[in-house]
């Protein structure tokens, strides 16, 4: 069974290594230029650098359908620039997760697939999908939800070893983006880590970076541009999060509850 990933950032790419791994075959659309943060384990990386491994899963730039039907057969998971997630009209799939993570209503709605699941704030089940899985953390993560809505964005990141919003890194200008540091790389507090238009992004903290988008790339100011982690494990960083395992579950659970599916789950 094909299944239509919309978006390829780090939340999206662990829904999409928990598929693979169980079975199904998965199609990953995006943008031109993403901006996945965590691209140590976003199958978003594949636009920029052709190929890119998650945890053994390969995915691989796809330059038309054509190709992305070869990738599909080889074993691996193709990634197909395509914002309107057009290659549905040219697969058919009987799935799609919109996991872009937008935090408002899509522009695609029920009719997209046989069954159309999306992922956080914005998703109203039985409205603008036919599930919905929640991705705040908490006693509800990973919950598939079939009738209404989502907990609302409350624009606080999750805390991670106490840290919330100082370990969002964010771009303090309009301006292209210079990175000053690596992922993975070891920080002190009032390290640099990047600039923008001349304004400074550093180290809040002691801890690892875990994710910081291409250098060169244009940014708003206020955009989340990189992730301190404080637990200062680099290992982390090429690790798909408990956060994004919990959601694939529910992903899986959502697909496996529609006895019309499970008929066709290995064609």
């Amino acid at each position: 069974m094909i299944v239509l990933m919309r978006g390829g950032g780090d939340l999206a790419s662990g829904v999409a290594v928990r598929l693979f791994r169980a079975g199904f075959q998965v199609i990953i659309t995006e943008l031109p230029q993403p901006l996945a943060v965590r691209r140590l384990v976003s199958f978003a990386e594949a636009i920029y650098r052709g190929e890119t491994t998650v945890e053994g899963v390969t995915a691989r730039l796809a330059e038309d359908p054509k190709q992305a039907r070869r990738i599909l057969s080889s074993g691996q998971t193709p990634v197909l620039i395509d914002p309107r997630a057009e290659a549905r009209y040219l697969f058919d799939p009987m799935v799609m997760v919109d996991a872009r993570m937008t935090k408002r209503a899509p522009e695609l709605g029920m009719g997209a697939a046989a069954l159309v699941i999306g992922l956080g704030p914005g998703f109203i089940a039985g409205e603008n999908c036919h599930a919905a899985v929640e991705t705040q953390r908490g006693h509800r993560l990973g919950r598939v939800i079939w009738q209404g809505a989502l907990q609302p964005d409350t624009r606080i990141p999750d805390s991670v070893a106490g840290h919330r919003a100082e370990r969002v890194l964010r771009a303090p200008a309009d301006g292209i983006l210079k990175a000053r540091a690596e992922i993975c790389d070891h920080l002190e507090p009032g390290d640099l880590i990047a600039e923008v238009d001349g304004g400074a992004i550093r180290a809040p903290f002691r801890g690892v970076l875990r994710g910081l988008l291409h250098s060169g790339l244009g940014v708003r100011s206020g955009l989340k541009v990189g992730d301190l982690d404080p637990r200062d494990d680099p290992s982390y960083c090429s690790l798909v999060s408990d956060k994004a395992l919990a959601v694939g579950g529910g992903v899986l659970e959502a697909i496996l509850a529609r006895p019309d599916l499970r008929l066709h789950l290995w064609d």
